[in-house]
């Protein structure tokens, strides 16, 4: 399908919705579930092209793995830090987190290893990973020298002991992610001095996964210690609802105003975007948590908002998006990092929202949207999942609204238009 059209809902919302399980946890417990010793049950599984790359990568690295897409469940059988292929050619599509993860998971390899993906792929920057690599003693280069995909390592895990490094973070949180969760099965563990770190609930999530599977870490200033010789357990697993889903829903209360009841979200949750709600909170929406749901409300008037996003990046189009709806402006600030996401992603959504009518401010970091009267188009999503799903809701509000390339929200979440239309 090339595009698609959104129909508006033209009275208050009255739904409830199931999101599916959160990407940032699946893949990072696919491979924790690969270092742990034994089987490991992994529930609630995210199935969307993001998460079979990383999946079809352990296979080929020759982990024995089965899943069930129909119940959300994959088995790992885990061999306690060891892996079996000595050379494989891995293609990881779009998939950031399969990139930059693999990257850290093969230290604990010996042999040769090619990592590439998408055109988009290779230009989103893995250089700072790879120089913290290096730092530790590992042959790991981009093929190209210019500091992007495609990539070559060449690890010796027979040799490899592990130590004392930095990484540079101001491109993504996922350089520093990658070097904790294999470091815990290094001889000497991992001493890893961290620099303009984005995104840190991220590497938060991490360590506490890894807390969940076993191994012990750290924080001593900018410095994150993870002891050696350490083992990760296997164990069953259950996954998260996807915070960074459940905000589009979030915003649909917002924006047309109702109720949406998102289940099985949980306010201790380990996903820092669940955050979010607090933000559509402080713009006008009345968030309920229960044991088991959260309910959130909103009356289709709400306040804009002067926010640094640089701990939820991923929300910034979704609430770029529903801005120029607010009564006052919306200032988003300090998320440079996201050019160098799916898309530019302020350029895209700066561009896209002038294609709507919108008064729009791009800075170097950010974004100031004005109140504004739009009008329908057709968006260009340029491959970008959280593009097409955040202006999708929009088009609950605004007639006539069509949405280009609509299959790319298959990266993370495959039944979102079907969810959308559950709303109405």
């Amino acid at each position: 399908m090339d595009q698609i059209e959104i129909t508006p809902i033209l009275r208050p919302l009255s739904a409830s919705i199931r999101v599916p399980g959160s990407k940032s946890i699946t893949n990072r417990s696919l491979l924790l579930a690969a270092m742990a010793h034994g089987r490991s049950q992994i529930e609630g599984a995210l199935f969307s092209d993001d998460t079979r790359y990383l999946l079809g990568a352990l296979r080929q690295l020759h982990f024995n793995i089965s899943d069930a897409e129909d119940r959300g469940l994959v088995e790992v059988e885990g061999l306690g830090g060891v892996v079996p292929a000595s050379a494989a050619e891995l293609f990881v599509g779009g998939a950031g987190t399969a990139m930059r993860f693999l990257t850290g998971f093969l230290t604990l390899a010996n042999g040769r290893f090619r990592l590439d993906g998408s055109s988009r792929m290779r230009e989103r920057p893995l250089g700072a990973l790879l120089e913290a690599l290096r730092g530790l003693g590992v042959k790991a280069r981009c093929e190209r020298d210019n500091d992007r995909p495609p990539i070559v390592i060449e690890p010796d895990a027979d040799h490899f002991a592990g130590g004392s490094t930095s990484v540079d973070a101001r491109a993504s949180s996922q350089f520093v992610s990658a070097l904790l969760l294999p470091a815990p099965l290094w001889q000497h563990g991992l001493r890893l001095r961290v620099s303009g770190n984005a995104g840190r609930p991220f590497v938060e999530m991490t360590l506490r996964l890894m807390e969940q599977w076993g191994a012990q870490s750290k924080i001593e200033g900018d410095t994150i210690i993870v002891p050696g010789r350490q083992k990760y357990h296997s164990r069953l697993f259950k996954v998260e609802p996807d915070a960074s889903a459940a905000s589009y829903f979030g915003a649909a209360a917002i924006l047309c105003g109702g109720s949406v009841v998102i289940q099985n979200l949980d306010r201790r949750s380990i996903q820092g975007d669940l955050k979010f709600l607090e933000v559509l909170e402080r713009m006008g929406a009345e968030i309920r948590w229960s044991l088991d749901a959260v309910e959130v409300v909103g009356s289709g008037k709400f306040c804009g908002i002067d926010l640094d996003m640089s701990d939820m990046p991923d929300m910034v189009p979704t609430l770029a998006a529903i801005a120029p709806f607010a009564d006052s402006p919306t200032r988003i600030r300090k998320v440079g990092f996201i050019r160098d996401h799916e898309s530019d992603r302020l350029a895209v959504l700066a561009a896209e929202l002038r294609r709507l009518g919108a008064k729009v401010k791009e800075f170097a970091d950010g974004l100031e949207i004005q109140p504004s009267k739009l009008h329908a188009a057709s968006i260009e999503t340029y491959d970008d999942h959280r593009i097409a799903m955040s202006f999708a809701i929009v088009g609950l509000r605004l007639p006539a609204m069509k949405i280009q390339n609509p299959s790319c929200t298959a990266k993370t979440y495959p039944l979102f238009f079907t969810h959308l239309a559950s709303l109405g």
